[in-house]
């Protein structure tokens, strides 16, 4: 069986490169969706120092005390902001949650947009000022480099470059920065305990920078995991379960999980920051007409972003049935 193909993609060669540049990216980047499901990419524009700024907030804030995250816990919200603490995420089809806490940031709509009024405040963390500046700039710098991958997308798809603008702007991201906490007994574990069961994503795609340890794992096409071991300041960029369903499987949804690490190291902590670039609630997930025929016949059924993330929010436990 041929290696999965696992591009290292300069992002700057199509935002700042000429028509044969853009166009070898967007066909390069389709290339990889279709073999392993993942690309690194490079020249996104976040610096070395600003990426340890990050690491060094989240480990601050998920370094604070149980009774002060939970101030920030909003079981009513779903998980969509704030703190979620741990035992409350399960992998779709698992039984045990998943090991590991998060915080998550959302949208912040910053013109006349009538959508502010469906999205809830961000939790303002009291007790660490500069990890609120951090991970807002991160987010804005990551939905960046989202709108320009979608492009890219776009125009692999034989669709207008612009087609994705539109459902993205002030779209219902997520930047969830994880902790994956020691494991202190782990002959107390279920035997089906692991820090982040097999998934795939729910929204767009995802761009994660980098991670404190090892244990990412992708599923490939011919059914092999595969270990990441991006470089610390690449971007490693995946395709979710709303892209699958527009693309009626022809850029499909990659399966991944977070292994847990070697017993010698599981009283370690493993830290990841995501952007989960999703589009706003009313975009129409009906399968494109240009990805379905006779040799592919539609997959799935209409529905829109929203109601597809309600379905989702259930299935993975944050949101009660």
């Amino acid at each position: 069986m041929s290696a999965p193909y696992i591009p290292s993609l300069d992002l700057s060669s199509y935002i700042n490169g000429n028509e044969e540049q853009r166009k070898k990216f967007s066909d390069e980047l389709g290339r990889a969706f279709n073999d392993s499901g993942f690309v690194t990419i490079t020249n996104h524009g976040l610096s070395q120092e600003l990426i340890d700024k990050l690491y060094k907030n989240i480990q601050a804030m998920f370094g604070l005390s149980r009774e002060q995250k939970q101030q920030y816990e909003r079981v009513e919200l779903a998980g969509q902001r704030g703190y979620t603490s741990p035992g409350k995420e399960t992998a779709k089809g698992a039984k045990t949650a998943d090991l590991k806490e998060f915080w998550q940031i959302g949208q912040e709509v910053m013109d006349a947009d009538p959508i502010k009024s469906q999205y809830p405040d961000n939790e303002f963390l009291k007790e660490i000022p500069e990890f609120n500046e951090v991970t807002r700039e991160i987010y804005q710098r990551l939905e960046a480099n989202g709108k320009q991958l979608l492009r890219a997308i776009a125009t692999y798809l034989e669709l207008p470059v612009d087609y994705f603008d539109q459902h993205v702007h002030n779209g219902n991201s997520i930047l969830r920065g994880i902790h994956y906490f020691p494991i202190e007994d782990p002959d107390a574990l279920p035997d089906d305990a692991v820090r982040a069961g097999a998934h795939e994503d729910i929204n767009l795609i995802t761009l994660l920078i980098g991670a404190s340890a090892d244990g990412l794992e992708v599923l490939t096409r011919s059914n092999e995991w595969l270990p990441i071991k991006a470089g610390h300041t690449d971007i490693v960029v995946n395709v979710g379960d709303m892209l699958q369903r527009l693309t009626n499987n022809k850029l499909k949804s990659t399966t991944h999980r977070v292994v847990n690490p070697p017993r010698e190291l599981m009283k370690t902590s493993r830290f990841s920051v995501p952007f989960f670039l999703h589009p706003r609630s009313d975009m129409d997930l009906t399968c494109l007409d240009s990805c379905v025929d006779a040799e592919h016949p539609k997959l799935y059924t209409d529905m829109t972003a929203g109601e597809y993330l309600d379905e989702r929010l259930r299935e993975i436990g944050l949101k009660k049935m």
